[in-house]
């Protein structure tokens, strides 16, 4: 973003690194997916947990730019800053996902579905 010079590559920009976002997002996913592939309960619930993040994104947006004709609106910097929202929110679920990852300390009662790191 430093080198755009116009709102177009500012535009191309903020839809890269949303891209690069969901990238990251989509393998930290599959991940944590293949780590308790044996737990079906979590991994089902897991993927209904995310359809919803996915609905509440969404929503989130609309929330925030609510008008019918966005560029109307929000003039021709709507792309860049809906997707900068987006890469924003996608940033936080990956750090969310990341903590089955991570795991948690041995004898963590409130652990829920997150395994031990020990």
């Amino acid at each position: 973003m430093d080198n755009a010079q116009s709102q177009a590559a500012m535009d191309e920009c903020a839809s890269k690194s949303l891209a690069a976002a969901d990238k990251e997002l989509n393998q930290v996913y599959q991940q944590v997916l293949a780590k308790y592939a044996s737990d079906k309960v979590f991994t089902a619930k897991l993927r209904t947990a995310q359809k919803a993040w996915v609905a509440f994104r969404d929503a989130e947006l609309e929330a925030r730019y609510p008008a019918s004709d966005k560029g109307l609106q929000y003039g021709s910097v709507y792309p860049m800053c809906a997707d900068n929202e987006l890469e924003a929110m996608t940033r936080k679920r990956i750090e969310e996902l990341r903590a089955w990852l991570k795991g948690t300390q041995e004898g963590d009662v409130c652990a829920g579905s997150y395994q031990s790191n020990s």
